[in-house]
């Protein structure tokens, strides 16, 4: 191993340790929405096949009924993911087996109380599940709330607690975060937005913070920050830090924009937020509770989340523009082209960074600051808006593919296959 790659899986030990108390973080696994260290990185001892092609590298690929653009988990034996059936209006999470993909179950947690519209290009079924070693859980909006259910490795359903009222404006996309005892959940609309730390055995919760009645999309991510952890949340025109286990304000500022949807990302010593509506917006903001924005510029970074890599912050814009910024200063090291549209965000591995765009155009490019390079180009699937997971050795992609101008979503799992 080169000297690049063991500082890489010394970093991400160093920070996989921090985090050691807020649930599994298996090497192999991924057990919630952006990875054990919630920033995009896949472990980078790990090792995807050259130039990944989807015919020749595929294990194997499972159908997925209704439809959703939720991404999956990884955890010990199953893969799983959330979908809905419109026409029946149910949401579910399904299982499946990791080494084969067959169907291991369906749950049904919600028949009925969809809301009346939401965006063309959005689903009832747009975040990931989260695991915590023990038991799953999903949030849904539903029957005019958002909804929160933990559901056993059996999948049976345990309890369901809902959260807090929720009038759908474009839809709902922010995922659980399992945090020590806790389960994390954030539910920003124009009704009653909140977010709330729930005992992860019972479903009582522990602890409710009230949020500006603006629609916002955002996941809660917990980052270790200024010697401590810090659930960081944006939208709703600021930024904030809340005590996780109290949920007591730890600082804020004004500065993020109405709607965001990335999560956000940290070197450690800055927090980066993202953000695309009214305003288009990408900032860092000192993580040490002065509030003080380091930099900011108005590059369109609403949807994907974004990454950061040795001193370095990547992105993938919505409009199809990779960007690399120094992490301290803001300024931009360059902006390359990949094309097409995005709703998928980016995955790190090792020094490389991989990303589908919607129309199925899967890129790989290096994560280098002295210039853009992608290194290869392929077919995933023919609609793509989740984002990939790489766990294990092996690249798994919820797509959707059109047979007759019937849109069909399916599971795939690439890898090396074995010798």
């Amino acid at each position: 191993m080169d000297s690049h790659n063991r500082f890489s899986a010394a970093l991400y030990l160093l920070l996989t340790a921090l985090l050691a108390d807020a649930g599994p973080s298996k090497d192999d696994d991924w057990p919630w929405w952006r990875g054990p260290q919630r920033n995009g990185h896949a472990h980078p001892d790990q090792k995807l096949p050259a130039k990944l092609d989807c015919q020749r590298d595929l294990l194997w690929e499972a159908e997925v009924p209704g439809r959703g653009h939720g991404s999956p988990i990884i955890a010990g034996e199953r893969v799983y993911l959330v979908t809905a059936d419109e026409k029946a209006e149910t949401q579910s999470l399904l299982a499946y087996d990791r080494r084969t993909g067959q169907s291991v179950w369906k749950t049904e947690i919600h028949r009925g109380g969809f809301p009346p519209k939401i965006n063309k290009k959005a689903t009832h079924a747009s975040n990931s599940p989260a695991f915590d070693g023990e038991r799953l859980y999903v949030t849904f909006v539903n029957g005019g709330a958002a909804q929160t259910t933990a559901v056993s490795q059996q999948g049976d359903k345990l309890w369901t607690t809902k959260i807090t009222d929720y009038v759908v404006h474009q839809g709902y996309g922010a995922s659980p975060q399992v945090y020590k005892s806790l389960l994390l959940v954030s539910a920003d609309n124009k009704k009653a937005g909140a977010v709330c730390g729930l005992d992860r055995a019972s479903g009582d919760i522990v602890w409710k913070v009230e949020r500006p009645k603006i629609a916002n999309y955002v996941s809660p991510i917990v980052h270790h920050l200024d010697g401590r952890d810090q659930l960081v949340l944006s939208g709703c025109e600021k930024v904030m830090s809340l005590n996780p286990m109290t949920g007591k304000t730890l600082w804020e500022t004004k500065g993020s924009t109405q709607e965001t949807v990335s999560s956000i990302v940290t070197d450690g010593t800055r927090i980066f937020v993202s953000g695309g509506w009214p305003k288009n917006h990408v900032h860092a903001v000192e993580a040490d509770g002065s509030g003080k924005v380091a930099w900011r510029n108005i590059s369109r970074v609403y949807v994907p989340s974004m990454l950061v890599h040795e001193g370095y912050l990547y992105a993938v814009m919505d409009g199809g523009a990779a960007m690399c910024w120094n992490c301290k200063t803001g300024e931009r090291q360059w902006k390359g082209l990949l094309g097409g549209t995005y709703y998928s965000s980016p995955v790190l591995l090792g020094d490389r960074i991989h990303v589908i765009s919607e129309n199925g155009e899967y890129s790989e490019f290096k994560a280098d600051p002295a210039k853009f390079e992608r290194v290869h180009r392929a077919q995933i699937g023919e609609q793509v808006f989740a984002t990939p997971v790489v766990c294990g050795g092996r690249f798994y992609a919820r797509v959707a593919e059109f047979v007759d101008d019937v849109r069909k979503e399916k599971l795939l799992c690439l890898g090396a296959r074995s010798k």
